[in-house]
């Protein structure tokens, strides 16, 4: 969920005054989905584990919720925080953590529906609890990649997570030295570039999103350099990845 803090703002406050009487019906909610789209629409932002998400422009939830999971409080009263958020969350913007400037504020309603009750079940259940998702439920979710992108007739592409995470598809890259156009193609929803420093070089690519493709043109001496995305709170949330120039 984009940035702000709704609901590590509210978690504490809310369950001490009672807000298991707001609970949702159990039935027919789809957790595999709900995680699907929390992390596609809530993952750059939020930090939850079992999902696999390292967002840091918004709270932490598995943080937020911890006290109030080891007091004993239950799976349904987060579920009613945790969509109650989703449809009003908390107005006061996150800071970023590496500029120390305000985030933008989280928006209403990113999902809704039967969308919104799916993904407040999965993070109900998933949030600030020990161990792994099993089953469907652990086949869905962001796997970080250690695959190699390799550079060929001085072109390297490296494409965003196309389901929305703060991740590359390669963890790492090779290339020769000379001029190198390095795309970086974004299928999902969420704002990413490609960004590259090291050896005198500085360049940013455009933010692009749905389909985009984000593109910088370098020339390369031998050494190692970084590539990683420069949208607030991206590479510190791990979105960033060693290019090795020989």
């Amino acid at each position: 969920m984009p940035r702000g803090r709704g609901l590590a703002a509210v978690a504490a406050a809310a369950l001490l005054v009672g807000i298991s009487g707001c609970q949702l019906n159990d039935s027919g909610d789809n957790v595999v989905a709900g995680k699907q789209d929390f992390v596609a629409k809530c993952g750059s932002c939020h930090t939850l584990k079992r999902a696999g998400t390292t967002g840091v422009t918004g709270p932490n939830l598995d943080e937020a919720f911890q006290q109030a999971r080891s007091t004993g409080f239950g799976q349904s009263s987060f579920k009613g925080i945790v969509y109650r958020q989703i449809l009003q969350p908390n107005r006061s913007p996150q800071i970023d953590p590496v500029t120390g400037r305000a985030g933008a504020e989280m928006p209403a309603k990113l999902v809704t529906g039967t969308k919104a009750r799916d993904v407040a079940a999965y993070v109900a259940g998933a949030v600030a609890k020990p161990g792994e998702d099993k089953g469907q439920l652990g086949s869905v979710g962001v796997k970080r990649s250690n695959a190699v992108a390799k550079e060929s007739g001085g072109k390297l592409t490296i494409p965003a997570d196309p389901g929305g995470a703060l991740a590359y598809t390669y963890s790492s890259a090779q290339g020769g030295p000379g001029q190198v156009e390095i795309d970086s193609p974004n299928k999902s929803s969420v704002d990413h570039d490609i960004s590259l420093e090291g050896n005198g070089v500085s360049e940013h690519g455009e933010v692009v999103k749905n389909g985009g493709v984000s593109k910088i043109s370098v020339s390369l001496k031998p050494g190692e350099y970084t590539f990683f995305c420069s949208v607030p709170g991206h590479r510190h949330g791990g979105m960033e990845g060693k290019l090795s120039v020989k």
